[in-house]
Order: structure tokens, then C-alpha cells, then sequence
């Protein structure tokens, strides 16, 4: 069978890529605004197999102004595609249609596919597809990527236009283009245009109600003074809902605490079927089952309902339109520190994560933005450090403070990060200025689907990495936190009673190098070799700091302890059996897994003393999550940044930047801490 090569080309937000997910199947990221494919994606038509989709960058044009625009002209002008599928938006036909004549002057075979008909239909509007098809020698079909509408009739029309070659017209506007400069050019085109759309759209002038809705909601939502106090309100709320665990002072959890409780209960079951079938496995087989393998990755996996809600709110705002308003708010203070609102783009998706946000940089126009929020883009707490917030926000400040704790230190954050922007500005970049062009959709209510796939695929990294990554790292701890040279030379197996040939904590490999460089964090308020080991693990994966916290403050971790904060001497079996122990009975390895747990969403705001003698004030606890939040990213993430930043050298100053502004802020913190006694 012959195999076809289509091109599905348009503008940001045509639809473009929702109906390359309906064509072929894939989950990829859809958005409302600029700069979410910024690579070629392809795929197969899964009904018509002959058929390799591939989905270029959204682009207004095919003049190679940015990256993700040369990309799409390129591969139009010079890859030749068997036939090009020019996707426009029909509510916005005189936008989309400039980038129509681009590609028809190139003269390869095209297909145009009007998406959206169906909001135009509502309107009680409707595009003349046949005078459209008359006056370009192409295929025009009306479809609906959203609701499926229409796909028949684009095959038809792909498969005619390939059979028989069908390319468009010859414009006449091509030949005043050679004698044209490109200010003329441009206008030649918007003057073709306008007639063309004067003749073509049939405009009912009685209903124009959701463009005035949309018009409205922008005045309040757009406001020069309102619009960052009410994006500010809308955080706060989405992490009360997602994170907070007195849900707005109610006295009730929030729906990410509630299902990591649910998730949490299940996890201390299988790991007392776990620990159960290992019962008369040697000392160091059920250390690394258990306190290795089901204790680390469990930690992570106790947190991830919260991450779930978190991408579910922040993708509902995203197909709502109202993230490309907030571009548009924040551009008035992102010029001010030398970058435009559109970096906004992949900043908001770092707080997903950073590896695709980084590739995200390249919709930005101007290289200095590219590089700048590159370098800051690590700064955005992402899903990976949510349990490091979620940890060390119960340990020192109480769960009851746990929203406002949050709220503060995304804050933090987020300012740190424009001061870093404008440092860079000014030193790298000598204070070029940055210019700002954004499209602004209508709102529209989220498709559950859209949603749904979004947050499915950030989840479905989030699970991937806790169960490669995370996994590899935290048996590699539990290995050098029990372990030393003693281990394979006979001293430890001869001086151990049980023979074992593991050692003390105080005394393995990772307490070694631990205490060679824990002198280093000593003024952050930061004191022995425990926490800096975790530091070091989040270098591999940020969720590894509280895995290896698990590990490493095992030992607080007693079964009086546990006996005492299950009070097991007054709770019923059904109380046993609702917090997940198996049939009601309480049992050590159950208890031991279900509260290492319960650490990653902070229950026990009396949990793990040891951390509080190695991190003594609240000031160092406030360090010691700001350092992990500002500094060099996991190794995934830089080698994403190497592939924005291009050199190893710029790559090694970015991750110098990032170190450095870690640890000033943390110092000041903790300077700030020592003079107000916190």
C-alpha cells in the first residue's frame, strides 16, 4: 500500500491540534494560546492507515520571524508534503486567512478546512466554501475537530486532491508580490483578504452575544488594576482545593488531601502483603523491599492525587482562554524586567514541568527571551517539588498553615524569578527590549476530553519517573545509607550479632560525603549531613528529597511512636481498617508504610524530631524548601536546558545563576529569620 505524507498547518488555536488527536489517536497537550506544539509531531490516521499526519508548529505566517515559524515554513516550502491541510479558525476567517495565501502561493497541493463551523452555525452565520474553492482551485470543507464533525468529508477531499494533484490557482497577488517590498506585500495580502471575506462570510449582525460576553468578561478580568489581584485569588483558591487541608477554613480537607488518604490506605496494604511474603527473607532482602524500594517510591506515590487535582484546575483554566488573558496582564510587569507576557507560556507549564516548558521557549521570538526564561523556567515549583513543600511546610509551620504557607512561598518564587529576569536583562543582555504580540481567544467552556488527556499525560510522566527514576535512586540510598567499606570486608558481619553486614546510618558511605560538604549550608540554618544528602537526591529527581527523607530519618520512625499517633490502645477495627490497615488489625510493616506516607501531605506536624535538631528554626526550614526550589533542576531538566541554550558553557552558567540565587535567597531568609527570632 502507497503511503501518503499530510501536513496539518494554522494559526495558534485554530484547532489544529485537537484534530491531529482525533485523526490519529495521540494525547498531546491542547491550549488556548501560543506556543504549545513547538515541534513536528506526527502520527498516523488511525482509520486511514496509508496516511502519516504530521502537525506543524501554530503559526501566524510562514516569514521566519520565530522558531516555531521556520520550522512550519520550512518544512512546507522545502519537505514537500503530499498534500497540506491548512486548518482555519471560521469565527476568525480574516486572521487565518493570511497565513492561507502564504502557503497557496507556495503552490503545494492544499486542502483548507474551516474549523469550528459549528460556533458559527450557532451564531446563525455561515463561510461561501464554494466561492472560496473558485477563487483558490482548492478543496474547501467545513469540520469540527472538537466534535468529529466533518472528517469523512476532509478525507474526500484529501484523497481527491492527492489523486489528482489539485494545486491552487495561481494568484495574481503573486506576481505584484515581486515588485513589492514587505511592508507592500503584507498589505497586498490584507487588501486580497478583505474582499475575499467581504464576498465569502455571511455575517448575521443581530447575534453577536458571546463576542460581547468575551468583551465584558475581559474588562474585569483584564483590568490594569484588577487583573492581577483576581489571577492572584484564583491560585489561591486552585491550591486550596488541590493542596489545602483545612479547605477555607472549613475544618475539612481539600480534594487532593482527601484521595491521597484513599491512595495512601491502599499503599499500606500492599506493603504489608509485601512485607508479610517476606518474613523469612535475610535483614538486607526486606531492607531493600521495603525501607528501598515500597518506602520511597510510596512517598511520592502517596502525593500524587494532589499533583492529579492541581493539573486538572490549571488545564481547565488553560482550555478556558483565560490563561492568554493572564499573559496579557502580566506583560505590563514582565516588560519592566526585560521579558514579554508571552514567557508567561512556559512558565505556567513549569509548574507541570520543566523539561517540556523548556522546549516551550522556543515560541518566543527573541533569543534573549528564549535564554532568560529558559535559565528562570527551573525556578517554577513544578509537580516534583510539590512534595517537598507539602513535607517541610507541616514540619515547621503546622498543616493548619499549609495553604497560606504554599501561596507564600509560590510567591516567593515567582518574584525571585522576575528579579533573575531582570538581572540577566541588564548583564547578558544589555537591556534589549522585548516586544509582545498575543491572540486572545474566545472563552469557551473546557471539553472534559481535552482536560482529561492534558492531565493524563502530565500524570503519566509523573508515574513514569517514580517508577524508573525514583525507584533506581532510592534503593541506590538505601544501599549507601547502610552500607560502608566494613560491609565487604567482614568487620561489619563479624561485629553485628545478627551477622548482617550492614551498618549504622552515622556510618555508611552517604554519611561520609554528607559530612564532607555539610559545612556548606551551615549559615541557611542547616545543620548536619541528613539534609544536605537530601538536597543532593532531588539533583536526580526533585520527588527523591522525600523519599530519601523517609530513608534517612527512619529511625524517628519508632513502633512506640506509631503505636502512640494510631492510638491503637482506643481505636476500633473499622477506625484500623478506614485508615488502611488490612481487615482491621494493626500490624508494624502496615503502620511503618502508611505513616511515611502520610508525611508527603503533612499529618503529623510533630513527625521526624531528628529534622528538627539538623534544621533547628522555622527561618532554616523556609531555607531549606527555598534552596530545593531554586536550585540547579533534576538532570532531565538541564539536559533540557543544554538543548534551549545550545553550549554546555551557557548551560553551565544557567545552572551557576540557579545555584547562586538558591543560596543568596535562602541566606537572606534565614538573616531575616535571626533578626525577628523565627
Amino acid at each position: 500500500m502507497k503511503s501518503y505524507t499530510l501536513a496539518l498547518a494554522g494559526n495558534p488555536n485554530c484547532g489544529k491540534t485537537t484534530l491531529f488527536n482525533k485523526l490519529t489517536g495521540a494525547k498531546q497537550h491542547v491550549g488556548n494560546w501560543p506556543g504549545v506544539t513547538v515541534d513536528k509531531k506526527e502520527g498516523v490516521w488511525k482509520n486511514h492507515q496509508e496516511y502519516k499526519i504530521l502537525d506543524l508548529p501554530g503559526t501566524y505566517s510562514l516569514s521566519p520571524y520565530s522558531a516555531e515559524e521556520k520550522i512550519a515554513r520550512d518544512y512546507i516550502v522545502n519537505e514537500q508534503a503530499d498534500c497540506v491541510v491548512d486548518i482555519v479558525e471560521s469565527p476568525n476567517l480574516e486572521r487565518n486567512l493570511y497565513l492561507t495565501l502564504q502557503i497557496l502561493e507556495t503552490g503545494v497541493p492544499t486542502v483548507i478546512a474551516l474549523n469550528m463551523n459549528d460556533e458559527l452555525e450557532a451564531r446563525g452565520e455561515h463561510i461561501d466554501t464554494k466561492f472560496l474553492e473558485k477563487q483558490f482551485g482548492v478543496k474547501v470543507v467545513n469540520i469540527s475537530a472538537k466534535n468529529s464533525k466533518g472528517i469523512d468529508e476532509l478525507y474526500n477531499a484529501i484523497k481527491e486532491t492527492i489523486e489528482n494533484n489539485i494545486k491552487p490557482n495561481k494568484l495574481i497577488l503573486f506576481e505584484k508580490i515581486k515588485t513589492l517590498d514587505e511592508e507592500g506585500v503584507a498589505n497586498a495580502r490584507y487588501q486580497k483578504i478583505s474582499k475575499l471575506v467581504y464576498r465569502a462570510y455571511k455575517k448575521n449582525d443581530n447575534i453577536d452575544s458571546a463576542k460581547a460576553r468575551s468583551n465584558k468578561l475581559d474588562e474585569v478580568l483584564t483590568h490594569k488594576y484588577f487583573g492581577l489581584p483576581i489571577f492572584g485569588l484564583i491560585m489561591y483558591l486552585l491550591f486550596q482545593i488541590s493542596i489545602g487541608d483545612n479547605l477555607f477554613g472549613l475544618g475539612i480537607p481539600g480534594l487532593g488531601q482527601l484521595l491521597s488518604g484513599w491512595v495512601n490506605s491502599f499503599w499500606g496494604w500492599l506493603t504489608s502483603i509485601v512485607a508479610l511474603s517476606l518474613k523469612n527473607a535475610a535483614p538486607w532482602a526486606q531492607g531493600l523491599v521495603i525501607d528501598g524500594a515500597m518506602s520511597g517510591v510510596g512517598a511520592v506515590f502517596g502525593f500524587m492525587p494532589l499533583v492529579l487535582i492541581l493539573y486538572l484546575l490549571m488545564s481547565i483554566l488553560e482550555d478556558s482562554g483565560y490563561m492568554a488573558r493572564v499573559a496579557f496582564v502580566l506583560d505590563r510587569v514582565f516588560r519592566k524586567f526585560g521579558l514579554s507576557g508571552k514567557s508567561f507560556i512556559p512558565l505556567l507549564m513549569g509548574f507541570g514541568c520543566s523539561v517540556p516548558a523548556m522546549t516551550a521557549t522556543r515560541s518566543l521570538d527573541e533569543e534573549k527571551d528564549r535564554h532568560i526564561t529558559t535559565i528562570i523556567t527551573a525556578f517554577m515549583p513544578c509537580g516534583a517539588k510539590l512534595p517537598i513543600i507539602a513535607l517541610f511546610v507541616s514540619l515547621f509551620f503546622g498543616s493548619e498553615n499549609a495553604a497560606n504557607m504554599n501561596f507564600l512561598i509560590y510567591l516567593i518564587v515567582i518574584c525571585v524569578a522576575i528579579i533573575v529576569s531582570l538581572i540577566l536583562n541588564k548583564v547578558w543582555y544589555k537591556g534589549e527590549t522585548s516586544h509582545f504580540l498575543i491572540e486572545l481567544p474566545q472563552y469557551r467552556l473546557p471539553t472534559f476530553i481535552s482536560v482529561t488527556h492534558r492531565s493524563y499525560e502530565k500524570m503519566k510522566e509523573f508515574i513514569k519517573k517514580a517508577s524508573t527514576i525514583i525507584l533506581a535512586s532510592t534503593i541506590i540510598i538505601w544501599f549507601l545509607t547502610n552500607f560502608n567499606i566494613n560491609s565487604f570486608n567482614g568487620v561489619n558481619k563479624t561485629n553485628n550479632e545478627n551477622q548482617s553486614v550492614m551498618c549504622e546510618m552515622d556510618d555508611s558511605f552517604m554519611a561520609s560525603f554528607g559530612k564532607g560538604i555539610s559545612p556548606i549550608f551551615k549559615p541557611l540554618g542547616i545543620n548536619g549531613w541528613r539534609p544536605t544528602v537530601g538536597i543532593i537526591s532531588g539533583w536526580i529527581a526533585k520527588e527523591n528529597v522525600v523519599a530519601a527523607f523517609a530513608q534517612l530519618y527512619g529511625d524517628d520512625i519508632t513502633d512506640e511512636y506509631l503505636e502512640k499517633y494510631f492510638n491503637i490502645e482506643n481505636a476500633s477495627k473499622e477506625e484500623l481498617e478506614e485508615i488502611g490497615f488490612n481487615l482491621g488489625i494493626y500490624d508494624r510493616d502496615t503502620a511503618h508504610s502508611i505513616y511515611e506516607d502520610l508525611l508527603t501531605e503533612g499529618a503529623d506536624d510533630n513527625a521526624l524530631p531528628t529534622v528538627k535538631r539538623d534544621i533547628p528554626t522555622s527561618s532554616g526550614g523556609l531555607a531549606y524548601i527555598l534552596f530545593n526550589l531554586l536550585c540547579m533542576p533534576c538532570f532531565a531538566a538541564v539536559g533540557s536546558m543544554h538543548r534551549e541554550l545550545k553550549t554546555w558553557r551557557k548551560t553551565m552558567g544557567g545552572v551557576g545563576v540557579q545555584m547562586l540565587t538558591a543560596y543568596i535567597v535562602s541566606l537572606i531568609v534565614r538573616i531575616i529569620g535571626m533578626i525577628f527570632g523565627f
